[in-house]
C-alpha cells in the first residue's frame, strides 16, 4: 500500500531512495515562492487601499485585503497534494443569487474567508521564511560538502577549498571525507525536510481546511460505503438461496425421487424397511432445506414484491394474521429485504411468545417514506433488549436510515413500527 503522506513515508524503509524527499524539498520551495508573492501581493494592495482611504474611509482597502485569502488559500489546497494525497476541504458556501454583489457578500459574511485571510497574513509574514531556511540548511551545507573535491580541483587549483566558507580544506583524503560526510548528512537532512514539510502541512490543513466540509464529506463516504456493504450482503444473500435452490434442493428431490423408486421395487423385509426410512428422512432434510432457502432470501419476494411475501408469511404463521398493505410499486432490494426480515421477525414473536388470538400486519407509502406496523392484542411487555432478536433487526434497519420503534406496555396491545426512506419503483418483475 502506497504511503498517503509524508509521515506515512518516513516510518517506512526506503524513505532515502523514494520521491518524498524531493516532494518535501518541491513543497518547502513553493511554499517560499507562494508565501514571497502573497507578501509582495498585500503590500500592494495596501498601497492601492491607501490611495484610496480618502474616497470610501478605506472601504477597499478592507474588502481587497479580506478576499486576498481567497487565492492564496486555493494554491495552498492544490501545493499540499505535494506531500497529503487526502484531500483538503475548502468549498465555499454558494450565493443565495446570482451576480458579484451577492458572492461578495456571501464572502465576506463567511468564517472561512477570514480564516484564510489570517493564514495568508501569516503565511506572508512568518512561515515563508521558516520553508526557506528549512530548505536552505536541508541542502545548501549537505551539497556544499559533498561538492567539496569538485571546488578543490576547479577552484583551488587542488590546494584548498572552503567548506561553507568557514573551514578550509587542504589535502584530497580530507576534502573526500568531507564528501562522505556530507552525504550522510544529506540523509539526515532528507528526514528534516520530511518532518519540516509534514508539520507545515498539518499547520495549513488545521488553519485552511473546512472542518464541516471535512465532516460532510466523511459522513457522505460514511453513507456511501454502508449502502455498498447492505448491497454486497443482498446479493450473497440471493446467491445463497439460488445455489441452495437450484444445486442442494434438486439433488436431494432427486434422492427422494431415488428412494422412492427403490423403495416401490424392494421386497418386504429389513431392507424395505431401511429405504421406507431413509425416503422419509430424505424427505425431512428437503423439507427443512425449503424453510432454510425461504429463511434466506424467499423466492417469492424476489418475483412478486413485499406485499405477497408479507401475505405468505401472514400464512404460514400459527396465528391468523390480517394484511393490509397498499403498496403501488416496490421499493429497493435492500429495503424491501429488511422490511420483509422485520415482518417475519416480529410474527414469529407473536407466535412465540404474545398469547395473541391474531395480528394485524399494516403499512404503505407516504411522503417518501415505506412504512410497516405489526400489531397484535397479546400480554404485551415485550422487550427488545430481552433477546427477542429486534436489536439485530434495529441495528439492520438503521443501516438504511430507517427507524425501528417498540411499544408493548404489560397487558398489550404490541405495535412494531417500522420506517424507511425509500422511493417505490414500478410493479414489475425483478426476478432477473
Amino acid at each position: 500500500m502506497h504511503p498517503r503522506n509524508v509521515w506515512q513515508a518516513m516510518s517506512r524503509p526506503g524513505f532515502l531512495l523514494s520521491a518524498w524527499p524531493w516532494r518535501s524539498a518541491a513543497y518547502l520551495f513553493t511554499g517560499a515562492v507562494t508565501g514571497v508573492t502573497a507578501l509582495v501581493g498585500i503590500v500592494t494592495l495596501t498601497a492601492v487601499g491607501g490611495a484610496l482611504v480618502i474616497v470610501l474611509v478605506g472601504l477597499p482597502l478592507l474588502v481587497l485585503v479580506a478576499l486576498s485569502g481567497l487565492p492564496v488559500a486555493g494554491v495552498e489546497r492544490r501545493r499540499l497534494r505535494l506531500i497529503d494525497r487526502d484531500p483538503v476541504s475548502g468549498r465555499h458556501r454558494v450565493p443565495a443569487a446570482p451576480g458579484p454583489w451577492a458572492w461578495l457578500i456571501t464572502r465576506l459574511r463567511e468564517r472561512a474567508t477570514w480564516r484564510e485571510l489570517g493564514y495568508t497574513l501569516l503565511f506572508a509574514g512568518l512561515l515563508w521564511p521558516v520553508d526557506a531556511l528549512a530548505l536552505t540548511v536541508a541542502l545548501l551545507f549537505p551539497l556544499s560538502m559533498v561538492a567539496t573535491p569538485l571546488v578543490m580541483a576547479t577552484v583551488g587549483d587542488g590546494h584548498e577549498a572552503k567548506v561553507l566558507k568557514q573551514w578550509t580544506v587542504t589535502t584530497w583524503p580530507t576534502a573526500f571525507g568531507v564528501a562522505v560526510l556530507g552525504l550522510l548528512l544529506m540523509g539526515l537532512c532528507a528526514y528534516l525536510l520530511g518532518v519540516t514539510a509534514g508539520a507545515r502541512a498539518e499547520l495549513t490543513r488545521l488553519l485552511i481546511a473546512s472542518r464541516e466540509g471535512e465532516l460532510g464529506a466523511q459522513v457522505v463516504e460514511l453513507a456511501r460505503s454502508r449502502v455498498r456493504l447492505v448491497d454486497a450482503f443482498e446479493a450473497e444473500r440471493r446467491r445463497i438461496e439460488r445455489d441452495l435452490h437450484d444445486g442442494a434442493q434438486q439433488r436431494l428431490v432427486a434422492l427422494t425421487m431415488t428412494l422412492g423408486l427403490a423403495r416401490l421395487d424392494a421386497a418386504p423385509g429389513p431392507l424395505a424397511d431401511l429405504l421406507a426410512k431413509a425416503h422419509e428422512e430424505a424427505g425431512k432434510v428437503l423439507a427443512e432445506l425449503r424453510e432454510l432457502i425461504r429463511g434466506i432470501h424467499p423466492q417469492v419476494l424476489t418475483d412478486y414484491g413485499l406485499h405477497a411475501a408479507v401475505a405468505d408469511a401472514a400464512d404460514r404463521c400459527v396465528v391468523p394474521v390480517d394484511v393490509d398493505l397498499e403498496l403501488p410499486g416496490r421499493p429497493a432490494r435492500a429495503v424491501e429485504s429488511a422490511a420483509y426480515f422485520v415482518v417475519c421477525e416480529a410474527l414469529a414473536n407473536v407466535a412465540r411468545h404474545s398469547g395473541a388470538d391474531r395480528a394485524r400486519v399494516s403499512g404503505g407509502h407516504r411522503d417518501g417514506r415505506l412504512f410497516l406496523e405489526v400489531r397484535d392484542e397479546g400480554r404485551g411487555g415485550a422487550d427488545a433488549s430481552a433477546g427477542s432478536g429486534l436489536t439485530g433487526l434495529a441495528d439492520r434497519v438503521s443501516v438504511l436510515d430507517g427507524r425501528l420503534a417498540l411499544t408493548s406496555p404489560p397487558g398489550g396491545p404490541t405495535l412494531l413500527r417500522v420506517e424507511f426512506p425509500c422511493e417505490l419503483t414500478e410493479a414489475a418483475d425483478r426476478s432477473a
